[in-house]
């Protein structure tokens, strides 16, 4: 994007909105009996973690930069575990690290999804079970794997996760389908599976409109609330095959969560370019305000809603979260 878009300002125009937005996001935003907490995709994007972006200067390691995040928002999303399995350690110091009443949402594992992962990646008494003509490939998929392997990655993601569990800080797992997974009985089937082997409360985001065109619309909701499972409504560039509207219905009166990915248009099906760039998109005001009577109409049918905010490009994402908190907590004075 070219300098003079207003949706790629640069850090200065950012961080002075950071500062005009106050410190609404910094707790819940309490909406009748629910509560809605704000925060970002990332805590350690390298353009986040930039000197002079977003951390304080001398907030270089990775302790001191997670409990200054802690202290200016209420959730935060974990992307590491997509592509490689957690381990407890550092779940036990990601909670040593936050206050009472933070929460972490997880990325499900790649072969959770159907998604390929790097065997490399894989820990190293998962790696030398696998068989040896899959050992030698680069990536795998979960159709690869052995059900007794397969079962043993959800094994070792849940026990890694246990310590977040027992401080009440975990949110949700983050269960995202990549836009191959159309609806049929087998990805319903799957999205069951996934949260039974987990035994831990998930979250679905569908990466292929078609879940929600008008042939399918009616009936992913319909599985959705039946099953008792919160639905992730998104904000992305739309026009795509691939695109996801932007549908906002609580399907779980438990929790709800809203991710916002940019509206970077020129970038969102560009190959080889880092996350960052893709989602590299700061929404203005008029864009945020569309979103709150949505966020509030959302937060007042389940106990909690989550805001998180992808566009994790320097200051991008933490600017709108303070901001959409802003605006939500001023609706209600």
């Amino acid at each position: 994007m070219p300098k003079t878009d207003p949706h790629d300002p640069g850090v200065e125009p950012a961080r002075k909105r950071s500062e005009e937005a106050g410190d609404a996001a910094h707790t819940p935003v309490q909406i009748g009996e629910g509560k809605v907490r704000f925060g970002t995709a990332s805590w350690t994007d390298p353009t986040m973690t930039a000197p002079g972006v977003f951390y304080p200067r001398g907030a270089d390691s990775a302790e001191e930069r997670l409990r200054f995040y802690a202290s200016q928002f209420p959730v935060v999303e974990v992307d590491a575990t997509y592509y490689a399995l957690p381990n407890k350690r550092t779940a036990e110091s990601w909670v040593e690290r936050t206050p009472n009443g933070f929460v972490f949402d997880i990325k499900a594992h790649a072969l959770m999804t159907g998604q390929p992962t790097e065997v490399t990646r894989l820990p190293k008494a998962i790696k030398e079970e696998l068989p040896a003509s899959l050992q030698e490939k680069k990536r795998i998929y979960r159709k690869d794997v052995p059900e007794e392997l397969l079962a043993a990655v959800y094994t070792h993601f849940r026990e890694a996760l246990q310590p977040l569990v027992e401080a009440g800080k975990l949110g949700a797992i983050l269960v995202q389908f990549p836009k191959w997974v159309f609806p049929s009985h087998e990805a319903r089937d799957l999205i069951l599976e996934t949260r039974r082997r987990l035994d831990l409360p998930i979250a679905v985001e569908f990466r292929h409109g078609s879940w929600f065109n008008e042939k399918n619309a009616e009936r992913t909701v319909k599985f959705l609330e039946d099953s008792k499972i919160p639905y992730v409504a998104v904000d992305e560039p739309q026009g795509f095959k691939s695109s996801v509207p932007p549908v906002i219905v609580p399907t779980s009166h438990e929790l709800a969560v809203f991710r916002f990915h940019g509206r970077n248009a020129e970038n969102w099906e560009k190959k080889d370019i880092a996350p960052s760039e893709r989602f590299r998109y700061l929404y203005d005001q008029d864009e945020l305000a569309d979103w709150t009577p949505k966020i509030a109409a959302v937060a007042k049918k389940t106990k909690e809603t989550h805001a998180v905010y992808n566009n994790c490009f320097s200051n991008y994402g933490t600017t709108n979260a303070q901001e959409a908190a802003r605006l939500l907590a001023e609706m209600q004075a």
